[in-house]
């Protein structure tokens, strides 16, 4: 992603660089899930401001999602700069998601589907796999985007495996979030709901 080349401890460490910001982001969300992070870090929500949050979290996740499917166009176009931009914005739009996904956690609460039970048990599913690849692909995003940001596009074709970590990013990344989107739709416009303030657990969008 990298325009020019970029020396120093991050360029030569990245793996290092990856797992230290893996650790550090793990580290916040299950704080707030644990209940390690202070209460009065989080505003008092109430269940409109959840519902705005989790509609704003959605819209981040469809913006993300379309960056994504763009930048990995981009790139097989050779439109690198394009690619670069895509991606680096797409990942500021994570951050600004992990934003707002806490504050509607740790300020408000949880929404649990009420549905019809075939329908109750895919959704299950599909949000499984949302949670488990959200989580799986923090360290390999994260390494793509070091690299990419410390690396010539020589470099990157050269010296790294950027090209092959970054498909494996990419690829994860897009289903996550495109389930993501499905089971926000499923949960607060298809079917009911019912929801649980400030409960410790695995949250749905």
């Amino acid at each position: 992603m990298a325009t020019a080349s970029v020396r120093g401890p991050v360029k030569e460490h990245p793996r290092a660089v990856t797992a230290l910001l893996s650790v550090l982001g793990y580290g916040i969300v299950v704080g707030t899930f644990l209940g390690f992070v202070p209460e009065s870090v989080f505003p008092e929500l109430t269940l409109a401001q959840v519902n705005l949050l989790a509609d704003a979290i959605a819209v981040v996740n469809t913006v993300t999602t379309v960056l994504l499917v763009a930048g990995w166009y981009w790139i097989r176009t050779g439109e690198v700069r394009k690619h670069a931009a895509a991606m680096t914005s797409s990942f500021a739009l994570i951050l600004l998601f992990l934003v707002l996904y806490l504050t509607k956690i740790g300020g408000g609460g949880t929404k649990e589907f009420v549905g019809p039970e075939a329908v109750y048990y895919a959704y299950l599913l599909m949000l499984a796999v949302h949670i488990v690849l959200s989580i799986v692909a923090v360290p390999v995003v994260l390494y793509a985007l070091v690299l990419g940001l410390t690396h010539t596009p020589e470099e990157l074709r050269r010296d790294t495996p950027h090209r092959r970590i970054g498909r494996i990013a990419a690829g994860s990344w897009i289903l996550s979030l495109a389930l993501g989107v499905v089971t926000y739709l499923l949960l607060n416009h298809v079917y009911e709901w019912e929801f649980v303030e400030a409960v410790i657990s695995v949250p749905a969008l």
